[in-house]
């Protein structure tokens, strides 16, 4: 089936993990996770740890062990931060979108408004047509089946039309189950049946789907 829609996860995929954000938004979770929830601060990396294991994000885990969190005050607690002190416009970036003419989505397990802000920041806004987020999967968060099953319903598209651009192949894992093509974007992992093309930057992301869609 010729690929129709590209799929772009946002944190650590269109920017770097040596950019230091994510790791800002992890003293960000940290913090809230002891100051709002009253975790014991001696315990919470290993909370947090147990939390990402078991469900795939921290407030999942976070919802399931304390029902009075408000999701809504935890996204907005852990994405406060200045964007602009960690990442910055990407022109290179901006191109590469640019020349590949399929529709494109963000997948992401943080928020729309983070979302937002961060293509804003970066200056690809204008290339991403679907953004779904943590709400529009009803907080069943990535690599949850029902995640991906959400995206595909959004974009009204079959899974075997698109290609899934990730940091993480835990969260490549049910994409590729789907019938998505997949692209790791990172290096120093092993390899896994689920990753059909793994590259060290986004750029070369780019090239990789260049090279899938030019033969169709």
């Amino acid at each position: 089936m010729p690929i129709s829609h590209l799929i772009f996860d946002l944190d650590d995929t269109l920017y770097p993990p040596t950019s230091g954000l994510w790791d800002e938004l992890g003293k960000r979770i940290i913090a809230f996770m002891i100051e709002r929830v009253g975790i014991d601060p001696a315990i919470v990396n290993v909370a947090r740890e147990t939390y990402y294991q078991t469900y795939g994000t921290t407030l999942r885990g976070l919802m399931a062990d304390y029902p009075d969190v408000s999701p809504d005050d935890y996204l907005a607690y852990v994405h406060d931060v200045d964007l602009k002190q960690w990442i910055d416009p990407n022109p290179a970036l901006d191109e590469m979108l640019a020349a590949l003419p399929q529709p494109k989505a963000i997948f992401t397990n943080a928020d729309v408004h983070h979302a937002h802000r961060t293509l804003a920041v970066l200056g690809v806004a204008r290339h991403f047509e679907t953004i779904v987020d943590i709400r529009a999967m009803n907080f069943e968060n990535k690599p949850r089946p029902q995640a991906y099953q959400a995206l595909l319903k959004l974009i009204n598209t079959p899974a075997a039309a698109c290609v899934l651009v990730e940091d993480s192949t835990r969260n490549l894992l049910p994409a590729h189950a789907l019938g998505m093509t997949t692209i790791l974007v990172g290096d120093g992992l092993a390899p896994n049946p689920a990753i059909d093309f793994q590259v060290e930057t986004i750029l070369e992301a780019g090239e990789v789907i260049q090279k899938l869609t030019h033969h169709e």
